[in-house]
């Protein structure tokens, strides 16, 4: 009985994340408008996209891969801002960055952000619920300049800082 409403419930967790998931996103497109957070949990913002932007999307803050990631991100801050990326968005800065940094860290707890640009993947098995992809927008007065996706959400390949910077 237990394996049959376990298995009911990554059903349903899959079939959430591929309703709640629009097309993916494509270069020259607006980034939607969605709600996410910054400093203060309690409050919704909507992200202001002028100028260039870099948007790195993870899957799990704390889990070995993004912890691995996101410090190399903040590590080439200013390669990235003498490339004229000055705006970075990710999740959990009091943790990798507590000296401070350039970069800023959103979260998108409800997913709204990562499902309207198509990014969101079912994650169930291995951390719970839906979840990002492991992404990077380059971003241009609110529209997409360059993604990159990776096959695999363990993966740091395509989305690595460095590969980006070169990107640039």
């Amino acid at each position: 009985m237990a394996s049959i409403l376990t298995n009911v419930a990554q059903a349903a967790h899959s079939a959430a994340a591929a309703m709640l998931s629009a097309a993916q996103i494509e270069a020259g497109e607006p980034i939607p408008q969605k709600p996410v957070k910054e400093e203060d949990p309690e409050r919704s913002i909507t992200l202001d996209l002028s100028g260039k932007n870099i948007i790195l999307g993870v899957p799990g803050a704390f889990t070995p891969p993004c912890s691995s990631q996101v410090p190399q991100y903040i590590a080439d801050y200013d390669k990235f801002k003498a490339k004229g990326r000055e705006k970075h968005l990710l999740a959990w800065k009091e943790k990798l960055a507590p000296q401070g940094t350039g970069v800023r860290f959103i979260a998108d707890d409800k997913g709204e952000f990562t499902s309207s640009v198509g990014l969101l993947f079912d994650a169930s098995g291995l951390l719970g619920s839906p979840r990002s992809k492991r992404y990077v927008i380059v971003t241009q007065d609110g529209k997409v300049d360059f993604i990159a996706v990776e096959e695999q959400p363990a993966n740091i390949t395509s989305t690595a800082a460095n590969v980006v910077i070169a990107q640039l």
